[in-house]
């Protein structure tokens, strides 16, 4: 069965980038534009792993990693954080939100795929 990647951010363009990389490796997509619909979607139908945008509209990539990793259902999800934002306070305020990895765009595939198989364990 297909690994679910969850890919939450608010340009179309970075999501469908995204989805590019990661269909023809086989890895299933789910879409969100914001944390409140990433959230609507893990509780519908957790994914296995989170990329998660820093900088959205209604609820931020911080927040949402704050609120993930406050429940116990989603608190060992894993989530690799993908910002424009590439300063060390950035890059330590996402890994102190609680994302496993921080990952600065524009992403190399390689450097993609390399880091969710590595928190995936596959």
């Amino acid at each position: 069965m297909a690994q679910l990647v969850l890919i939450v951010d608010d340009e179309s363009m970075t999501r469908d980038l995204l989805r590019m990389m990661l269909t023809p490796v086989g890895y299933e997509i789910c879409e969100a534009e914001d944390g409140e619909e990433a959230l609507q979607k893990i509780e519908a139908t957790p994914p296995d792993i989170v990329l998660l945008d820093v900088m959205m509209p209604n609820m931020d990539g911080l927040t949402l990693c704050h609120h993930l990793r406050g429940h116990q259902a989603t608190a060992q999800l894993p989530i690799i954080m993908l910002s424009a934002k590439t300063n060390f306070n950035s890059i330590e305020e996402g890994l102190n939100a609680g994302a496993n990895k921080y990952l600065t765009k524009p992403i190399a595939r390689k450097v993609l795929l390399a880091t969710i198989q590595e928190l995936l364990g596959s």
